[in-house]
């Protein structure tokens, strides 16, 4: 069994991990850090939840140990790139952690809040910047921060920064960075946008895929239940009446309808918030936090809201609408089912949404069972999934028949019973 002393890590790194209680690295550590030891660029391909910070942070703050620099105001020797304000900090705080032993001073910046503190941080110095793009161009242009120093360039999440329309302002960020320096693209998908970005900023890079893309955990059991628009809310309260849907993450397609469900369930005495992007950050932070504290039994989300939502102990994600992508899907269940536990993934499916699931399902390479055990079961709706109006919902775990349509374009991002008995939705393995 690999350990992290296997890797080469220096001790001070150990001794962090060791207080962080990290034992074994995970496959993207395993295969990222040696390489990345070296120097060498990489591309990797890996999900959120893999465990991929530390597999470049780990090495990063080796390399710059190894070669201690003075730290200079408004210039850093090390930035990474995040889409979204919850992912920068969460980066930011795996460099802290892992970083603790070796005095490295790092900051983040982000849009949303008022940029004095930030400001302040880069004239005091630091050798570690992680930072959304938008804030960072503009601090950039007011020459608060200069990146003639960076050694080292990360792009976490290339995918979504591409997909919230970053394109222009990652590029433009690259090109103040100087060409002698090692670069790290990450990315959970990698379609031909971010290919050519990576071969546009890569050089002589290793290629790392811990995960295929469009794949789901193995730990995830899935359930999609077929259901009119109109009932959704009630199935939902059906749901929610079982207390051991203990943590749960809803994803809605938009801003507004994250509101509505959250508030439905407020009023329904199930203590429930939103977070999305017309949230302050403040908000949106006090919001992850009370239910990382167990104190909000369920979070409802967009997709590039939670993207960052890092939490452990999420024991089921529940789609309520249906995601136009079917990389989102993957995305959206992979929240559960984190660091070795297992999880429940439900996906509400009314009549507008059978050619999403159609797509999620092709891309999947797999049947998500159907659930039929609750009083709102659409039939008709299942039949159209059937493809055949004349037939009956297909059995748990058999493939769809007949002509696959294509994926479904309404809106834009911003088996029966369970087959093992119990409640279908019980998370009868939450304890493994």
């Amino acid at each position: 069994m690999t350990t992290f002393s296997d890797l080469g890590l220096i001790e001070p790194l150990l001794r962090a991990l060791t207080a962080e209680g990290y034992a074994v690295p995970t496959p993207i550590q395993a295969r990222a850090i040696p390489t990345l030891l070296t120097g060498r660029d990489m591309l990797g391909i890996a999900q959120t939840g893999t465990g991929k910070t530390a597999a470049f942070a780990l090495p990063l703050l080796q390399r710059m140990a190894a070669n201690p620099v003075k730290v200079q105001p408004r210039c850093p020797r090390a930035l990474v790139l995040a889409p979204t304000r919850e992912l920068a900090v969460q980066i930011a705080d795996g460099f802290k952690s892992y970083g603790r032993h070796l005095g490295f001073k790092h900051t983040v910046v982000f849009g949303g809040v008022g940029q004095g503190q930030q400001v302040s941080a880069m004239n005091a110095g630091v050798d570690i910047l992680v930072a959304t793009p938008g804030r960072l161009l503009d601090l950039m242009e007011q020459r608060h921060i200069n990146l003639q120093n960076v050694e080292f360039l990360v792009l976490d999440e290339a995918d979504r920064m591409l997909d919230m329309g970053f394109i222009r302002d990652v590029k433009v960020i690259v090109s103040k960075v100087k060409a002698q320096r090692q670069t790290l693209l990450f990315s959970a998908t990698m379609p031909e946008a971010v290919m050519s970005l990576a071969k546009g900023i890569l050089k002589e890079y290793d290629r790392v895929e811990v995960t295929p893309p469009a794949t789901t955990v193995e730990r995830i059991e899935q359930r999609v239940m077929f259901v009119a628009r109109d009932d959704k809310k009630k199935l939902l309260n059906v749901l929610l009446a079982d207390k051991t849907v203990s943590r749960v993450l809803i994803f809605t397609r938009t801003k507004h309808a994250a509101n509505r469900v959250a508030e439905h369930l407020a009023k329904s005495g199930i203590p429930a918030d939103a977070i999305h992007g017309n949230k302050s950050q403040n908000a949106r932070q006090r919001t992850l936090q009370l239910f990382k504290a167990g104190k909000t039994r369920v979070l409802v989300a967009t997709d590039i809201a939670a993207r960052g939502i890092d939490v452990d102990g999420i024991s089921h994600v529940i789609n309520y609408e249906l995601p136009a992508e079917p990389e989102s899907y993957v995305h959206r269940i992979g929240r559960t089912a984190r660091a070795g536990s297992s999880g429940i993934a439900i996906a509400f499916c009314d009549a507008d949404e059978v050619g999403d699931l159609r797509a999620i399902e092709r891309a999947t390479r797999q049947s998500i069972p159907v659930d039929t055990s609750f009083g709102f079961h659409a039939a008709h709706i299942a039949a159209r999934m059937q493809g055949n109006p004349s037939q009956g919902p297909r059995p748990q775990g058999q493939k769809p028949q007949g002509k696959r349509g294509g994926g479904g374009n309404r809106g834009r991002r911003s088996g029966g019973g369970g087959g093992r008995g119990g409640k279908p939705w019980d998370n009868r393995s939450q304890a493994a």
